[in-house]
């Protein structure tokens, strides 16, 4: 998704005042108010729906202003470059030891510097179902008029639905080739010729679990959630492939309490905060010692803990420096048209 938490510490005349800057459905409620009631301080939250959202308004100010940003793995490499995140101070983030090893030493954070991984996922398909009429699992439901299966909406996300449109055209969705980069802009923007528009991820869920459209590209947790909710829902990630991504809690360069930042990283890492943090976003967690907490029937469900063949069809998206500008310009053209 890929899924970014921003964190904005105030002072405040009697205790601290924390900023909770994050992406839809995506903590506990319960857990922000234990936190207040165990930290003495208030917790106040504000929304987005992108992660160049995310980026811009932390470029604009917000590394001043916030204390807490979790951005997703592709973006770690760009805020390290950029002077925007500061290092973890180890010593106050003792519960970094229950990540699972995999989420140890991550390529785009070497020795886990700035970062500790908070949730994983996939992206894929959220669709309303039809009685004896099984739909192909394919990103062509979106990309194939002769496919598509009633009205529809696009992921208001660059790197991702660009992603969908290159893993499609049997691309990877990292590719800096200007020809497969063009070819996945005229595929995108025939698609939202058709399409009902663009929308986040929880707004495209609700709209599925609305009748207001037939399909919606979401995350997995989104999926999960939806099909919990409506048993005439699928969730699945096409055949032709999709993205993997973990979202990062990370503190920002001139976090203005980082104390606390830190310590609201560490709480979230608990092993049984970690568990219920899961249980409620239905994401897969990197926590390896909340797996003891986790739901038994989430642990077995592939859309959140997606078989070792799925995986394997699966790609990060990478940070790709000055040729992210490629896809920058080809996103405008996706917009503008």
């Amino acid at each position: 998704m890929a899924f970014v938490l921003v964190l904005h510490l105030a002072a405040h005349a009697e205790s601290p005042t924390l900023n909770l800057f994050i992406w839809s459905e995506y903590i506990d409620p319960q857990l922000v108010a234990r936190f207040e009631q165990q930290s003495g301080c208030k917790v106040n939250i504000d929304l987005y729906e992108d992660a160049e959202s995310m980026m811009a308004k932390i470029q604009g100010g917000g590394a001043s202003l916030y204390d807490v940003v979790v951005p997703s793995d592709y973006l770690v490499p760009a805020m390290i470059r950029l002077g925007l995140l500061a290092p973890l101070r180890r010593a106050n983030v003792p519960n970094l030891r229950n990540l699972d090893p995999q989420f140890l030493n991550p390529p785009y954070d070497p020795g886990n510097q700035f970062t500790a991984a908070y949730q994983w996922g996939t992206m894929g398909l959220f669709v309303r179902t039809s009685t004896g009429q099984p739909l192909p699992q394919t990103w062509g439901l979106l990309f194939d008029p002769k496919l598509q299966p009633g009205p529809f909406l696009l992921l208001d996300s660059m790197r991702d639905l660009l992603g969908a449109a290159l893993k499609y055209q049997g691309h990877s969705l990292n590719s800096t080739d200007p020809t497969e980069l063009r070819a996945a802009r005229d595929l995108v923007l025939a698609a939202k010729q058709r399409s009902l528009g663009f929308e986040g991820s929880v707004g495209g869920k609700n709209k599925v679990l609305a009748q207001t459209v037939r399909a919606a590209l979401v995350y997995s947790g989104e999926g999960v959630r939806g099909m919990n909710d409506d048993s005439d829902t699928v969730y699945f990630i096409p055949k032709e492939g999709s993205l993997i991504w973990v979202d990062n809690l990370a503190v920002l360069a001139h976090a203005p309490h980082r104390d606390l930042a830190e310590r609201f990283i560490n709480y979230l890492l608990d092993a049984r905060v970690g568990a219920q943090l899961s249980n409620f976003t239905q994401f897969s967690s990197p926590n390896q010692a909340a797996r003891l907490f986790l739901k038994p029937a989430d642990l077995k469900n592939p859309a959140i803990y997606p078989a070792e063949a799925v995986k394997a069809r699966l790609e990060f998206v990478h940070d790709l420096g000055a040729k992210s500008r490629l896809y920058d310009e080809v996103w405008t053209q996706v917009k503008a048209k």
